[in-house]
């Protein structure tokens, strides 16, 4: 029979184990093995039943076993000193609390999803699992994070295959009462709510759930509440589901409302009210809208408070393809805001303003997610150097007349969260190197450049280590595959041969990760021939372990995942290579630690950082990748190897991946495998295990989230916090004034003439020659402006690489044309084909970067007929 009604019942915990209900409720227990060890304790079968669940354990550990563990004096003792390490780590100083200088006193993080731990099932891929990696290392270093997200009633979906190898969605349904969250009450009790208007006179209604993730509150809205109607109580059901409205409901509750949802916390509990507003990627981006709507409705006009909004705001894209970015049309937007709908205050055409596609090759009925986030940040990055560089080609339109490298979008370049992901077996190696507090902190803080501890370990431990991990995988990868197989049908009597599937002594390879067609699954089967070679050669066998999961409605990213699965399911290889479903963040914390070499080959430049080989990198796996993300950044030969790429303008996808796929078999086959499997005097590979060793000692500090969150406070959080302070009413009120007027008077900004001293061609090295042009301002005056020599070596066609910028300084004016004289000198500080340009932009000292209006003017051909020629 089946159940009417479904609700859950709270286990009552006897009075001297009250601390575990409180150690349940802090998700730190998903990155503190003391907390963990503690829990299995309690009922190591049902914690092993659970799924590393406290929450689901409590519910159901029988009252015989609480009454024994509360009578357990030894339980009880380690219970105490659990809850108290827990009770310092909440309250004592941290790196932050050590920091000198005005830092911001919060910092609000939009996420659309959190990967925290497999028990709160909120993320599809690796924009969520860093999200809670960067709140998790926010925690560990004391900043004064908010998350902000939503609670999906069916998270993203659980993966299972058919017999035929078809991806198969489930989607369970998550009962907030049985995860690890509670309700944000107010004062009086009642759940805390925030609502949105609804065209129509309808109003959208959300509960605040709360998950305290270590010292950080992550707050989740849901709309699944009684007061909505059925439409609206489904907004916040799926991780990317629904149609285009439907997602823009997603976003407009997790921007407008997350801002609201914050107010009500901070209202509640006295958490000081963020000054920094940090979108991750551009689905957050109304909360932009939400924040200038509380500054007008305080007597500030648009244009003043959009300034005051984006002094405090930054913007991190994580996306390099345009197809990646969320884009609504216009016409739906409009329906959704304005007198009858949502920020009635706005006029709807400003709103619009923010997110249209108006530069050239934009869609202009397109209202474009990334680009209002662009609009509505003072301060944007990218997530890897290279991603920097591609991000900044890609939204040049916003800036037109500035060369990429000058569009004002930096890089961070992202981190893992190394509690989360390294395995026990590796921190325990460190802390006996070193002791077990100063492991923790190298993995949580940070800070140097080497782990050069890592030298002192014998080779026998590190390829014991190596060993027992792929011992560990082979285990968990054969229990995935016999439940995966019998939910595609099998029989027990069928599945004998899974015992002899993969070896512990066999060379490892795993790939893991979302299946776009971009990140190229399939590129492994280019050659079967070849690959099976490889995986069933006589004395260098290669086993590769798969995982990911396709979007439900990417049919093209399913049939790659059954084309492997069809492969993998060859008797003939099938003990050598495996496909396991459902891949998430329980599968991947085996997965990582057990590989020996971690496999990427997406199509440079589409990978903007690409984590998963970081987390791999932390457990002693080595990276095989192609140069984008943040291997083109970090790559050394001492620590793994780049797979060459033919990513030519003239080149065929289909001969581009013919090409890549040939290079990555010639690398497995002659530098790869035999590596691995060559012997030295000891019987050990040594030249693989010192290849281990330089894994950890110069890419293990690099890859921490530690390192990259303070990145973020040092170079964007702490910047915007300043310019949120300086940017009172009057400030805000003179800026958008100052701007408007710069934007009405540009066009009487010119150049008149510019002249040399130069007399030839040539010139030595560490010369200096006089610059003098003569500029026209119109309405403006010089402290409007700056006038700029820009310099350096020149391309065949006259292009400035590595630029050097110097201001001119005002010699003399008005004259009675009304005509500036500014002067400078040009130093030749480079030998070769030389030039430089001199340009005119505008400046405020509130402003973070004279390119932020997308404002310059340059000499005409005529104007620069006298200014010299190049130096060649």
């Amino acid at each position: 029979m089946k159940a009417i009604r479904r609700f859950s019942v709270r286990p009552v915990l006897p009075e001297p184990l009250r601390p575990l209900g409180d150690l349940a409720r802090n998700l730190r227990w998903s990155w503190h093995a003391e907390t963990r060890d503690l829990f299995q304790s309690v009922d190591p079968e049902r914690w092993a039943a659970s799924e590393g669940d406290p929450v689901r354990l409590l519910g159901g550990v029988s009252p015989t076993r609480l009454a024994e563990l509360a009578e357990d004096r030894r339980f009880l003792r380690r219970l105490g000193a659990v809850q108290d390490d827990l009770d310092d780590y909440m309250t004592g100083e941290r790196w932050y609390q050590a920091q000198s200088g005005e830092l911001p006193a919060a910092v609000a993080y939009f996420s659309p999803e959190f990967g925290i731990t497999a028990a709160l099932p909120q993320y599809s891929g690796g924009l969520g699992i860093l999200a809670g990696d960067h709140l998790k290392a926010a925690s560990d270093l004391g900043v004064p994070l908010i998350g902000v997200g939503l609670l999906y009633r069916h998270g993203y979906f659980r993966q299972s295959l058919s017999r035929d190898g078809w991806q198969q969605e489930h989607y369970p349904v998550l009962d907030p009462n049985e995860l690890p969250v509670a309700q944000l009450s107010e004062d009086d009790g009642t759940p805390a709510q925030v609502s949105l208007a609804l065209p129509g006179g309808k109003r959208l209604h959300a509960r605040v759930w709360l998950a305290q993730v270590g010292r950080v509150p992550l707050l989740m809205l849901d709309s699944d509440v009684e007061e909505n109607d059925p439409g609206e109580r489904g907004v916040t059901d799926r991780l990317y589901g629904g149609g285009s409205e439907h997602r823009l409901l997603q976003e407009m509750l997790l921007g407008i409302g997350g801002v609201r949802a914050v107010r009500a916390y901070c209202r509640l509990t006295g958490h000081p009210e963020p000054e920094v507003f940090h979108t991750n990627e551009g689905h957050a981006g109304f909360l932009g809208l939400e924040r200038i709507a509380e500054l007008c409705a305080r007597g500030l006009d648009f244009d003043s408070a959009l300034e005051a909004v984006r002094a405090g705001t930054v913007f991190t894209t994580h996306t390099p393809v345009p197809a990646g970015i969320d884009r609504f049309d216009r016409e739906l937007v409009a329906h959704h805001f304005g007198s009858d709908a949502e920020l009635p205050s706005i006029d709807v055409e400003r709103i619009l303003q923010l997110g249209m596609e108006t530069y050239p090759g934009g869609e202009p009925n397109l209202f474009n997610m990334a680009v209002m986030g662009l609009r509505l940040g003072q301060r944007a990055n990218g997530v890897s150097l290279l991603h920097g560089q591609v991000s900044r080609e890609m939204f040049s339109g916003l800036w037109p007349g500035f060369d990429p490298e000058e569009v004002p979008i930096t890089s961070v370049t992202n981190g893992v969260h190394a509690p989360t992901w390294v395995a026990p077996e590796v921190f325990r190696l460190g802390a006996r190197q070193i002791g077990a507090q100063r492991t923790e902190d190298a993995l949580t803080v940070g800070g140097s450049d080497r782990w050069d501890a890592v030298a002192e370990i014998p080779d026998q431990d590190i390829w014991e280590l190596r060993r027992n991990l792929r011992e560990q995988l082979v285990d968990e990868v054969r229990s995935r595959l016999r439940a995966s197989w019998r939910q595609r049908g099998a029989g027990t009597a069928e599945l004998g041969w899974i015992d002899g599937v993969l070896d512990p002594d066999v060379l490892t390879i795993g790939f893991a990760r979302r299946v776009p067609s971009y990140k190229r699954l399939t590129l492994m089967l280019r050659d079967r021939d070849r690959l099976m070679d490889l995986l069933l050669h006589p004395e260098r066998p290669v086993q590769i372990v798969v995982a990911g999961k396709a979007h439900p409605a990417d049919d093209g990213g399913k049939r790659l995942v059954q084309e492997l699965v069809r492969f993998a399911d060859d008797p003939r290889v099938r003990h050598r290579i495996v496909f396991l479903p459902d891949y998430g963040m329980a599968m991947a914390q085996k997965l990582y630690p057990g590989c020996d070499i971690w496999l990427n080959n997406p199509l440079r430049p589409l990978e903007a950082c690409g984590t998963s080989g970081m987390k791999a990198a932390l457990n002693g796996c080595l990276n095989l990748s192609v140069l984008d993300g943040w291997w083109d950044e970090w790559f050394q030969p001492d620590f793994g190897w780049a797979i060459p790429t033919a990513d030519g303008v003239g080149t065929d996808p289909d001969r581009r991946d013919d090409i890549e796929a040939a290079a990555l078999y010639d690398l497995l086959e002659q530098r790869v495998a035999p590596r691995f499997y060559e012997r030295g005097q000891h019987g050990l590979p040594d030249r693989w295990i010192e290849m281990v060793r330089q894994t950890l000692t110069l890419l293990g500090p690099k890859v921490l989230a530690g390192r990259m969150v303070r990145e973020y406070v040092e170079r964007l959080y702490t910047p915007a916090a300043h310019a949120h302070r300086a940017m009172d009413p009057d400030s805000a009120r003179e800026l958008a004034a100052w701007k408007g007027r710069v934007r009405a008077a540009w066009h009487g900004v010119t150049f008149d003439h510019v002249e040399t001293s130069a007399a030839t061609t040539t010139a030595e090295l560490g010369s200096t020659l006089g610059l003098r042009v003569r500029v026209g301002l119109g309405e403006l005056g010089p402290e409007d402006v700056e006038v700029q020599v820009v310099s350096g070596r020149v391309d065949s066609q006259d292009g400035i690489a590595d630029a050097t910028t110097v201001p001119l300084k005002p010699a003399g004016g008005p004259d009675p044309e009304g005509r500036w004289i500014y002067e400078g000198p040009l130093s030749l500080d480079r030998t070769g084909p030389y030039g430089y340009t001199v340009r005119i932009l505008p400046t405020h000292r509130l402003l973070a970067s004279s390119t932020e209006l997308g404002l310059v003017t340059v000499p005409t051909e005529e104007t620069a007929e006298g200014a010299g020629v190049l130096f060649r």
